[in-house]
């Protein structure tokens, strides 16, 4: 397989060399090594391996490292954390034939007939979730990577479509939007993206209590997101609704009750103990209603309840704060726009095309329709 290229951002994890020795030595291998210690050993990976440095600026950058040094119509990512299912570079070769074939899905248009190509196909993840038991709240939200859209978890691009989109938006540092923001682009830019076949693995890997807390610096993007798409920027980026009201409620009652508090103790004045006392049950009731609909789903052991009871009172505040925290550093931010006049220069070579199938059909026709009419002359003669 020569016309795709593979390319894998990684911090080193131990999984990636799991990976690597799970993928097949024929399909040309990127790893773009984004570790911030420029004297971490180098890492230790097959001759077949090419490693790019990165810039230590997150998986959007590393990706455009890797594809911009791959020199094949197609680029595959993958996370340093999953693993190929059976028969994955097959199914892989032909989930990209069916992008570029006429009758790959008769919903999809096709570029010989003037219609928008396919410019990605997503892998289809599985996530393995523990028997026996309920999953816990992390379980819960790696395991809804499964239903997610454009996943760069297992994502293959044309590399015309990242050059034409211009490739993912570094401003976004996380595993965390950047995937939906490219894929948004890339439609935009004429293509069409499409789910294949091929089955890729996500472990749940192993994380603290507090994870749920530190990946709320995630607000600080969708603030990033907000100025580059407006309200609606959800539908835009086709992304489920957050609790970003709820916990900015919650939060705001914290303030209240706590200055509240305070001002009754400066002054002495009992008129602030109905403003603390009100805005304390309100931000109970809040940080309450949070964690039962964390916990309900869950396995609901001392440790989980625990968890959850603790994170749910820290998540809002933290959330806000980061929220502002991007709203105020990206203010007057500007969406990356498509190459127009390479958009342009595509879509006038695809509209050649199809006038040349369509001239060449009409030339067919009247051949068929003139050796026709003479072997008519000729029968009766």
């Amino acid at each position: 397989m020569t016309d795709v290229t593979i390319v894998i951002p990684t911090l080193g994890r131990p999984s990636l060399f799991e990976l690597v020795a799970a993928l097949p030595e024929g399909i040309p291998t990127l790893v773009v090594d984004d570790r911030a210690d420029p004297g971490a050993a180098p890492l230790d990976l097959p001759p077949h391996v090419r490693v790019l440095p990165g810039r230590a600026a997150g998986p959007a950058a590393a990706r455009n490292v890797g594809w911009r040094a791959a020199r094949t119509e197609w680029v595959v990512f993958l996370d340093d954390d999953v693993l190929p299912g059976d028969g994955w570079a097959e199914q892989l070769a032909a989930d990209l034939r069916d992008a570029d074939s006429r009758d790959a899905d008769p919903r999809d248009a096709d570029p010989r007939d003037g219609g928008p190509p396919v410019g990605g196909v997503q892998g289809r993840l599985r996530v393995p979730l523990p028997s026996g038991r309920r999953p816990t709240d992390w379980e819960r939200v790696t395991a809804a990577l499964a239903d997610g859209e454009w996943i760069t978890a297992d994502m293959a691009y044309r590399r015309s479509a990242l050059a034409l989109a211009g490739g993912f938006d570094e401003r976004l540092p996380r595993a965390f939007r950047e995937d939906a923001e490219l894929a948004h682009r890339v439609r935009e830019a004429g293509f069409l993206l499409r789910r294949g076949l091929r089955e890729t693995t996500h472990p749940v890997r192993g994380e603290s209590r507090w994870v749920s807390v530190r990946t709320q610096r995630g607000n600080a993007d969708d603030a990033l997101l907000r100025h580059l798409y407006g309200p609606r920027w959800r539908a835009v980026l086709e992304i489920p609704p957050g609790r970003r009201r709820r916990h900015a409620a919650v939060t705001a009652a914290g303030v209240v009750a706590l200055t509240a508090a305070a001002a009754r103790g400066i002054t002495g004045q009992r008129q602030f103990t109905a403003a603390a006392v009100l805005a304390g049950l309100v931000w109970a009731a809040g940080t309450a209603e949070f964690a039962a609909a964390r916990i309900a789903p869950g396995p609901r052991d001392r440790r989980e309840v625990t968890t959850m009871l603790l994170t749910s009172a820290a998540i809002p505040p933290v959330a806000v704060a980061h929220w502002l925290r991007g709203w105020a550093r990206w203010r007057g931010a500007e969406p990356i726009r498509p190459d127009q006049e390479a958009v342009e220069t595509r879509a006038v070579a695809e509209r050649t095309v199809e006038r040349t199938v369509t001239d060449r059909t009409a030339t067919d026709r009247t051949v068929t329709d003139n050796r026709q009419h003479r072997d008519f002359t000729e029968a009766r003669r």
